[in-house]
């Protein structure tokens, strides 16, 4: 029968969901449609044209709970980008193009004034932005941050098999 694919309001991916939902939250009014690739769906006397993606009409908090901190998913999540100066893997620095293991593990609030491991105290930082901060606070530094570290969203949507072209937009695949 087919999948649908959900977006919030912002257009963030939340789930997919069968037809059948799809076709509940469209007719009470709940989501618009996004895409102009449809799903027909047939009935006694007419068919139902479901689009592939809907958007939901108001927005959705997803709550922001549940992922384990590590080194790694800081990285990651901060898609190895310095908070303090903003360079990333891949761009030049002092005549070098930085690698992943450019960089590293910053605490906001220094680990010697009881600073933790975790996803609010915590942010990638290139080894000279990390050196230059020492161990003072961003403020102490004059070292204002670009972001606000925070913990990040459990929303991997994971989309197996065969997929509508048009959902590729919204998913990074």
């Amino acid at each position: 029968m087919g999948n649908v694919l959900l977006l919030n309001a912002t257009y963030e991916p939340l789930t997919i969901l069968p037809v059948r939902r799809a076709l509940s939250l469209l007719l009470r009014g709940r989501v618009d449609a996004v895409s102009d690739d449809y799903i027909s769906l047939a009935g006694a006397a007419d068919s139902l044209r479901i689009p592939t993606i809907i958007r939901l009409q108001r927005y959705v908090n997803v709550p922001r709970r549940g992922v384990a901190w590590s080194r790694r998913s800081v990285l990651r999540r901060d898609g190895y980008r310095c908070i303090y100066c903003g360079i990333r893997s891949g761009e030049m620095h002092k005549g070098q193009v930085l690698v992943r293991s450019d960089f590293t593990i910053d605490h906001i609030i220094p680990r010697s004034r009881d600073g933790k491991n975790t996803w609010g105290n915590t942010a990638a930082a290139c080894h000279s932005c990390n050196q230059r901060k020492g161990n003072r606070t961003p403020h102490e530094a004059g070292m204002p941050l670009l972001w606000e570290p925070k913990t990040p969203r459990v929303d991997y949507l994971v989309a197996a098999g065969e997929m509508p072209t048009s959902w590729k937009l919204y998913l990074e695949v």
